[in-house]
């Protein structure tokens, strides 16, 4: 059996890549793996067709284990320590306030939208921007506009870049059905159930255990399964983060934190301080400031007038001088230049070439493009993010939940809406079968309980 993204061979493979990104010394660990038989670069999969030998496999734990403990070279461009880093952010835009009922409709638009967008991407997850492309062509639908079908695709199409495998039978046009189980649901669920039951105060230790208790082992994947098995191994959950993880600054925890930001409407600071309790479980540096960003922008979507603003709340916690600024940065130059679509993403692709397609710098970086060049339309926003391929599913699941809740479910497209059927399967207790209305008044409950509410207005209140 070879269960993804733990096969030691695998993670050594992918550890060198992030250590040398770090700036460890990683020459006589890798001359040692080659000496034994050990191949380099990252694997095309989560696991590798070939399993190693044991003495291999044994190897491959000693040196994941060698390049754990080498110090990393310090940069105060990207701490790590929550303190620093919220010594680096700047003061959020000014944000309005707004009616209950106006905010119950964000709310609502919000979970629509997170399904929605997460949707559209799951057939296509994993196939590339190319295939993509292809895929759309051959059936009359580029650009980009509605959801993937097979209906009218060639077999030549269908057989160079088969639909994602999992998702195939519930995810297209002509077999949506409500909305299917996925990770990127799964957490924000989570997150829900969580400060429902340990409140504001939860702790990095409350969510690890929530992890194990709720969360199927095989429906985590990359960082998370690594701290999966960490903590499992009992490790601590502060120190899970670092431990045989070599996806530590990958997408994971960036899809988690939509959520925290829904139930601090207003406050972009307090919705990211909630999401650092939850990322460094799993995530360090860039990992975690992706995480920061979409929960700020979350937070400020729920009542902002207009995307620009949004971002600006999202770019306020992040570390200025941090790669994932950077990576930020350049898409959003992208589009304020007006630079056509897919010269844009060209530029992207050149960008972060060799990270991998769930890493979070390019991800972060589309969720950026997309957003901007979008200009708050829901419809726009959600292709532009699919389109570009990478993490197509965890991209079209951020957009939509942020510009889903600028726009309101009232105003979200029925053709969007409509297959959801208003509700959404799940493997976690008690939210299989939940709907989108149910979900978004347990979570307005917990805004109320965030901010003090008026008769009609919406008033920040006390921060954590």
């Amino acid at each position: 059996m070879r269960v993804t993204w733990v096969q030691p061979e695998d993670v050594l493979r992918h550890e060198l890549i992030q250590s040398a990104v770090e700036g460890k010394a990683i020459g006589a660990v890798a001359a040692r793996w080659t000496a034994a038989g050990g191949r380099l670069g990252a694997p095309e999969r989560g696991a590798s067709a070939d399993a190693a030998t044991p003495a291999q496999r044994r190897l491959a734990r000693d040196l994941i284990d060698e390049l754990d403990a080498m110090p990393s070279p310090v940069s105060g461009d990207e701490p790590t320590e929550f303190d620093a880093i919220r010594a680096t952010w700047s003061a959020p835009p000014a944000l309005p306030s707004v009616s209950r009922a106006v905010l119950e409709d964000r709310i609502r638009g919000a979970w629509l939208g997170r399904a929605v967008g997460c949707l559209l991407g799951k057939p296509v997850e994993g196939v590339g921007r190319a295939g993509i492309r292809e895929i759309l062509q051959a059936t009359g639908r580029w650009p980009l506009a509605d959801w993937f079908t097979a209906r009218g695709l060639p077999e030549t199409v269908a057989a160079r870049h088969p639909w994602n495998r999992a998702s195939r039978t519930t995810s297209l046009a002509e077999n949506i059905d409500g909305m299917p189980e996925d990770d990127d649901l799964n957490y924000t669920l989570l997150a829900l159930a969580l400060v429902e039951e340990r409140g504001r105060a939860f702790t990095t230790d409350d969510v690890a255990d929530r992890w194990l208790k709720d969360l199927p082992g095989l429906r985590v994947f990359t960082a998370e399964r690594a701290v999966y098995r960490n903590l499992l191994d009992g490790i601590d959950p502060v120190d899970a983060a670092t431990v045989r993880n070599p996806y530590r600054e990958w997408i994971g925890a960036q899809i988690r934190t939509d959520l925290y930001g829904w139930i601090w409407p207003g406050d972009p600071h307090a919705a990211a301080e909630l999401a650092w309790r939850d990322a460094r479980l799993s995530h360090v540096r860039n990992g975690v400031y992706g995480a920061l960003f979409v929960a700020a922008m979350a937070a400020a979507a729920c009542i902002a007038k207009d995307i620009h603003t949004v971002i600006a709340a999202g770019l306020s916690v992040v570390p200025p001088r941090s790669r994932l600024a950077r990576s930020i940065g350049l898409a959003l130059d992208l589009a304020r230049r007006a630079v056509p679509s897919e010269e844009a993403i060209d530029q992207l692709y050149a960008a972060h070439d060799g990270l991998h397609w769930v890493h979070v710098l390019n991800n972060a970086a589309v969720v950026a493009f997309a957003l901007a060049c979008g200009g708050g339309d829901f419809s726009r926003s959600i292709c532009a993010a699919v389109a570009a391929g990478w993490d197509t599913d965890s991209n079209g699941a951020t957009v939509g939940g942020i510009v889903g809740a600028l726009s309101g479910a009232s105003r979200l497209p029925e053709r969007w809406k409509r297959p959801l059927k208003g509700r959404i399967a799940s493997s976690l207790r008690g939210f299989d079968g939940a709907t989108f209305d149910a979900l978004a008044t347990r979570t307005l409950a917990l805004a109320a309980g965030t901010l003090a509410l008026g008769d009609r207005t919406l008033a920040l209140g006390d921060r954590p």
